[in-house]
């Protein structure tokens, strides 16, 4: 029970260190951020996102608990999504008034914080899925 915490805890710090990187005040700075990382090498910008790695990790530990799964599913479509955005506003400049409006809106500070809130309890559901499957 122990090393779940630790992996718990490793995964907060992991967690933390992505929003440090990625901090800016509006969409579009976050955007600008990860352009950097992406412009400099692809690899480099999958390396910056290490909890999708840890992700994978927990799903094996946990042999493929429904939460892991979800953790993996979701952590997928938000690089993918990253991605996308940012081949949209860098690359091609294809933007209309909404998307830049969007992008160009103040983001409140604990919004970028929202994903330890989020994936934090799916870590914790999925390294105790053996002991709740126990039951």
């Amino acid at each position: 029970m122990e090393n779940i915490y630790l992996i718990i805890l490793l995964y907060i710090a992991l967690e933390l260190f992505e929003v440090q990187w990625q901090k800016a005040d509006t969409l579009m700075g976050v955007l600008g951020n990860l352009y950097r990382y992406y412009n400099k090498n692809i690899l480099l910008f999958f390396i910056m996102h290490p909890t999708f790695y840890v992700g994978i990790a927990i799903a094996m530990i946990s042999d493929l608990a429904f939460s892991a799964i979800a953790l993996i599913f979701i952590k997928t479509m938000d690089i993918a999504t990253k991605i996308i955005l940012i081949q949209q506003v860098f690359e091609k400049e294809e933007l209309n008034a909404e998307m830049s409006s969007m992008l160009l809106a103040p983001l409140h500070p604990a919004m970028l914080y929202f994903s330890v809130a989020v994936y934090t309890p799916l870590v914790y559901l999925a390294l105790t899925a053996d002991f709740i499957s126990s039951f």
